[in-house]
């Protein structure tokens, strides 16, 4: 890799791609997951409360936070709130949205909340039909070898994953599979199998691709194409970012000249899946779904502070060898979810801060390197933004919804009620449709039998009270409103 920060020995570009095992081979001895983890081969069959089999998860259940039932009973239901009025909270309240997923979501209902928090309900819904046509296709042969390798790497002991062929393990090939159909272009890198494979331990297989796209599209665009551009940018912009919030810790690795893409590229790339306690992965994709990438910046920063930001830590570090067996053998404590959390929340790193420093590194990448041979669309800094980007509208080809002729009679008239001389016409159905016009008169009469003429004309069944409406708008503004007691952080 090309020396973009002065000082720094420069690294060839084929080491980076050694480690990205080059988009089109996957090294049997990566890092990301390697033969010796024998899918199935367990001790025990006993699993923890995420799915893991045997205690294989280090850590998991000691870094969780226990959250009282009460507790977590209090968040379901402000949840359920926000899930079934999502536009108008993501607009008027996000900053209660983004507080909620710092506190951890609900475990009953994380896999919706990623979807809706991503935009992948909405791009579902604008493309329906269109994974089970993506998944009926044969897919590149390319493709799908490296992807069938790669299967009984992703967390082989946990339950949906432990068997070979298994259904987890099936709809991670669906997945992973119809990705490269949907974007040929970029195909599949190792590095989306891991973050598809944590959606569907939350989700099923549609909504699992959805957001794989929005993550790739989205959150982390450039990061799976080819010759991993994006992610060397990335690694610059941390090293950058470490200077101010640490410069103890910048310092050592710009002595030892220690590139950033050799420590943090399985960070980012996983979004911290295969580095943290189980507990701790679904809280930093809480607040990573909600924030965007600011935060996974943020958990790099925290460890790399917590690890090399003492004279003492550092007196055992005396080489770039050294180091990187410091940072991977991350200190328990400094991964458990409370603290860590904690320490998110705290980081001085804003979204403004992330694209200042990109536009930065960019013009020193042209400079040294010439333009950017991968050109990936512009990240998106959260929910809230893109949502604003693609509001949600109604799927193509839908039609509307079928309303009764206002001039036609209800089934079973109530008694007749006259009209005042000048009373107003009836209200139309919906107040956010246009009225239907009443149908033209016709050569022969409606097929069904009519009132008496005699009779006066019936109006058709309206909408509830106003009233009734007022009551469920101030219900849903005291939701809007209501003050926070939870103080679990």
């Amino acid at each position: 890799m090309a020396r973009i920060e002065n000082g720094r020995q420069s690294i060839d570009t084929r080491s980076i791609r050694t480690i990205s095992s080059s988009h089109t081979h996957i090294d049997d001895e990566s890092s990301f997951g390697s033969d010796s983890e024998l899918n199935g081969f367990v001790s025990e069959r006993h699993t923890d409360k995420y799915g893991f089999i045997g205690g294989a998860q280090k850590y998991s259940e000691e870094s969780a936070q226990d959250v009282p039932p009460e507790v977590l009973r209090q968040r379901e239901v402000k949840w359920l709130d926000m899930l079934g009025h999502w536009d108008k909270w993501m607009v008027k309240r996000h900053d209660k949205v983004r507080l909620r997923c710092q506190k951890g979501i609900p475990p009953a209902l994380r896999g919706r909340a990623w979807l809706y928090l991503s935009g992948g309900k909405v791009k579902r819904e604008q493309n329906q039909g269109k994974f089970q046509e993506l998944d009926s296709e044969a897919g590149d042969p390319k493709w799908l070898d490296v992807i069938e390798k790669d299967l009984h790497r992703q967390f082989p002991f946990h339950e949906m994953f432990v068997s070979r062929g298994g259904h987890g393990q099936q709809d991670l090939f669906r997945v992973l599979k119809a990705y490269t159909l949907y974007r040929p272009e970029e195909g599949y890198c190792q590095a989306q199998a891991p973050i598809a494979a944590v959606l569907l331990m939350n989700m099923p297989a549609e909504d699992a691709f959805w957001v794989l796209v929005q993550i790739c599209e989205k959150y982390l665009p450039g990061y799976y194409s080819p010759g991993l551009e994006a992610i060397q940018l990335d690694g610059e912009i941390l090293y950058a970012l470490l200077r101010r919030v640490c410069p103890l810790a910048y310092r050592h690795l710009e002595k030892h000249k220690m590139d950033p893409i050799l420590y943090m590229t399985e960070w980012f790339m996983c979004a911290f899946s295969r580095t943290l306690p189980w507990a701790s992965v679904l809280r930093v994709w809480d607040m990573f779904l909600c924030d965007g990438v600011k935060i996974i910046f943020r958990v790099g920063l925290v460890l790399l502070k917590c690890m090399l930001g003492s004279r003492e830590k550092l007196k055992a570090c005396q080489g770039q060898y050294e180091t990187m067996e410091l940072l991977r053998a991350l200190e328990p404590r400094y991964m458990q979810e409370g603290f860590l959390a904690r320490e998110i929340v705290e980081v001085p790193v804003s979204a403004r801060d992330i694209e200042r420093e990109h536009h930065s590194q960019l013009k020193r990448w042209k400079k040294n390197r010439g333009e950017l041979n991968f050109k990936s669309p512009p990240r998106m800094h959260g929910a809230r933004v893109i949502m604003l980007a693609e509001p949600p509208r109604p799927p193509p080809h839908s039609a509307p919804p079928h309303r009764a002729p206002p001039h036609r009679a209800p089934p079973h008239p109530a008694p007749p009620h006259p009209a005042p001389p000048h009373s107003a016409p009836p209200l139309p159905a919906t107040p956010l449709a246009q009225p239907e016009p009443p149908l033209p008169p016709t050569a022969e009469p409606l097929p069904t039998p009519g009132p008496d003429p005699s009779q006066p004309q019936q109006t058709p069944p309206i909408e509830p009270p106003l009233a009734a409406k007022e009551s469920l708008l101030q219900r849903s503004t005291h939701s809007l409103s209501s003050t926070e007691q939870d103080t679990y952080l």
